[in-house]
């Protein structure tokens, strides 16, 4: 995933970060700090990260891989954020071994919970590494959405598959450890302490479109930004996205 300001990376990341630069400013106007405390758990490269320590946000990356983290600290130094982000090597499951408990306004969660061996317990770390008025950004693979792929290219039998299966796989060549519903999703952080506070479908249509046509037809790469944000929060498209949003909020945070 490339900058989310970058316009094509946009189809990916447009909708999450319109969502997370909402709940930002509403951390910083309840706090009256300009610079509020991200962690990102699993940020990799910085995909999100640099473009929130452009913001002027502080912001901790715990990543597994030193590869991304090496890339962090590039990519960074490029943006001339290095001061606003650290990079340190860990992962979900010992997250406190290497990031602060409840230090944080902000946790983004994204693209982790497929991975870990306890998405409940992944959710529970991130959870308890917030303030207590704080605000979790929850991004992970949608089932109905690689169902509807699989279908779409003729592979019948795997979609179907991926429908039955526990964890969402569509066979054993499936690179997706697992994928989630919406309201499992929304589940592990009601069950974790946290009031949902929004819900959004997140590439509804944006892998489905040709490539060709959204770089060729003028017009088509706004027009399909704009549909992607209005499909976001209509319910009915949570179960084709391939990714979900989920923001969960502590009792006390803004908008709570």
């Amino acid at each position: 995933m490339s900058d989310p300001m970058r316009p094509r990376a946009a189809l990916r990341t447009a909708v999450v970060w319109g969502v997370l630069q909402d709940a930002l400013e509403r951390r910083v106007e309840a706090t009256g700090r300009q610079a509020l405390d991200v962690l990102d758990t699993g940020g990799g490269s910085g995909n999100f990260a640099v473009p929130l320590a452009r913001l002027g946000h502080r912001v901790t990356v715990v990543d597994p891989s030193p590869n991304a983290l090496f890339a962090l600290e590039r990519r960074a130094a490029e943006a001339d954020v290095a001061d606003r982000v650290v990079g340190v090597q860990g992962d979900a499951h010992g997250l406190f071994d290497v990031a602060e408990r409840g230090g944080y306004d902000v946790v983004l969660c994204h693209g982790v919970l497929e991975y870990v061996d306890d998405p409940a317990e992944g959710v529970r770390n991130a959870v308890a590494a917030l303030r207590p008025e704080g605000v979790l950004s929850l991004l992970a693979a949608g089932l109905g959405g690689a169902v509807l792929s699989r279908a779409l290219a003729g592979h019948f039998t795997e979609a179907q598959q991926a429908l039955g299966d526990p964890n969402g796989r569509w066979g054993a060549g499936d690179p997706m450890p697992r994928r989630f519903t919406a309201g499992q999703l929304t589940a592990l952080v009601e069950d974790a302490g946290l009031r949902v506070g929004a819900v959004h479908g997140v590439r509804v249509f944006a892998d489905l479109v040709p490539g060709v046509l959204v770089d060729t037809e003028p017009g088509a790469l706004d027009a399909l930004l704009k549909l992607e944000a209005a499909a976001a929060e209509v319910a009915a498209f949570h179960s084709v996205a391939t990714q979900l949003h989920v923001l969960g909020e502590t009792p006390g945070a803004p908008g709570a």
